[in-house]
């Protein structure tokens, strides 16, 4: 498990500083860590134990692992309150790590964001307006189509989850290695 934390935090390291640079978090990192974790999973299995079964419930488990981490991010892309790099890095992560350290892993960073982001919209005078617009696009799901409000993108504030991911995924890493 060490080394596959290893590559998480190394994946989330390259993530975090792409998107706090361009804004984005690219497809070619996201979709090769998805696509190589079942792949190492098996095959690490395979070489440490010589077991087959064993190896193809580990890949099973890495592809759970990423199913079960994008229920959450999916909800809040569907609200407009996460961006689609960032669903993807969470699928990723579930798929390096493995069901639970991959939701491990994303609860330490959602608490991250949630630690970072009020600081960061105050030192950008977006806070009140954040708040504001975050409880509209909470609500709106619920209400009626004709009470629901059309928020204009430009009022909307972006914060950049990629530094929030990789410092969840380090403190998982250090939690999991001080074991």
């Amino acid at each position: 498990m060490m080394w596959f934390l290893g590559v998480a935090v190394a994946i989330t390291a390259v993530a975090a500083w792409l998107d706090f640079r361009t804004g984005e978090i690219p497809n070619w990192l996201t979709f090769g860590a998805l696509g190589a974790g079942p792949i190492a999973h098996l095959f690490v299995t395979l070489v440490h134990t010589g077991h087959r079964v064993e190896a193809l419930q580990d890949a099973g488990l890495a592809i759970i692992g990423g199913a079960l981490c994008a229920i959450v991010p999916v909800g809040l892309y569907r609200v407009e309150a996460i961006g689609g790099g960032d669903v993807k890095l969470f699928i990723a992560l579930g798929a390096v790590l493995r069901p639970l350290a991959g939701i491990e892993a994303q609860v330490w960073s959602f608490c991250a964001a949630a630690m970072v982001a009020p600081f960061w919209l105050a030192y950008e005078g977006k806070l009140f307006r954040t708040v504001s617009n975050a409880a509209f696009l909470l609500a709106n799901p619920m209400l009626p189509k004709d009470r629901r409000r059309k928020l204009d993108p430009e009022t909307l504030s972006w914060f950049r989850m990629g530094p929030a991911i990789f410092l969840g995924t380090l403190i998982t890493a250090y939690l999991h290695l001080r074991d």
